[in-house]
């Protein structure tokens, strides 16, 4: 998958994509449908927007994103998209109005041969287009466009927000079934304070950051190493919260990977939240500690040893 973060002079081999277009956080069963719908002869292109829209508008808001921009772009490639336009998303894209977005960026940029957009999709200056003038604007300018009806589960719709909630109530099983996928969260191995090597679990210890923050706890989770010579699929389990016992305040999700030895500090590893095992506590000492998480990673290990 080729990215691209503009629109403006882009080569030949760059345009003429079919692309499905919105911010796609989660890529849950409703975004792939329109990206189903934008599949054809033509290379597959999707177009979003980094960072998100809510995040320049709403910068004062907690943390609500799903996906960070690794995480999408991994997930992108796995479900075969060709070309990913990543565009800037700031003032100048922002005070576009409608029928300049529609010509400037999809029509005279990207030279677009059909855009596909779900029901809801609002576009330029104070969200004033929507997909019914979008389609009016491409008959005018030579591109293709069609509107993806909204997915349901259960008799309910397929959203974001019911993610998050779902995430928030620590029940990933049920975000999965509507997002088509394990939640993941996805970046950098970075140092820590390393007790968990101290007390026989070394964790690979991952930033929250800009993230939505599922329930705190602990989770039996798969985990992919994406880089590095231990590249590969492990089981484990995950703490993912502020660790009380040890004073913790900036949430983080520090993973334990079954049967593994190496260094991953530095790789970039993806966690996918399978099963909810049980809140923070805090122990009356280490030795309860450990006992806890021996039972954690037991329990972690016989519900994913039955996937």
């Amino acid at each position: 998958m080729k990215t691209y973060t503009h629109w403006q002079n882009l080569p030949a081999e760059a345009r003429g994509a079919s692309v499905a277009m919105g911010n796609f956080d989660g890529l849950h069963l409703g975004h792939q449908a329109v990206i189903d719908l934008a599949r054809g002869p033509a290379p597959l292109g999707l177009i979003t927007f980094e960072p998100h829209p809510r995040e320049v508008f709403a910068p004062h808001l907690p943390p609500f994103r799903l996906m960070n921009a690794e995480s999408r772009a991994n997930r992108l490639a796995k479900l075969g998209v060709d070309r990913l336009y990543e565009l800037p998303f700031g003032p100048d894209l922002a005070g576009l109005p409608p029928e300049a977005f529609a010509r400037q960026v999809l029509a005279e940029g990207l030279g677009v041969t059909q855009v596909i957009v779900g029901s809801d999709f609002r576009f330029g200056r104070e969200r004033a287009g929507d997909a019914v003038s979008l389609a009016a604007f491409g008959r005018d300018l030579g591109f293709a466009v069609r509107i993806a009806e909204l997915v349901g589960l259960e008799g309910s719709h397929i959203s974001s927000t019911a993610i998050r909630q779902a995430l928030a109530e620590g029940n990933p099983r049920h975000a999965a079934a509507m997002l088509g996928h394990w939640h993941r969260i996805e970046g950098e191995v970075l140092h820590g304070e390393k007790r968990g090597r101290e007390l026989g679990y070394p964790t690979a210890n991952m930033s929250l950051e800009g993230l939505h923050l599922p329930r705190f706890g602990v989770y039996a989770v798969l985990v992919d190493v994406l880089t590095g010579p231990d590249h590969g699929r492990y089981m484990g389990a995950a703490s993912l919260g502020v660790r009380p016992m040890f004073g913790g305040e900036m949430p983080n999700i520090e993973t334990f990977l079954f049967d593994f030895k190496g260094d991953l500090y530095g790789q970039h590893l993806s966690v996918a939240l399978v099963d909810y095992l049980r809140p923070e506590l805090r122990f009356d000492g280490l030795p309860a500690l450990i006992a806890q998480m021996d039972a954690d990673c037991a329990r972690a290990r016989d519900l994913l040893a039955a996937l």
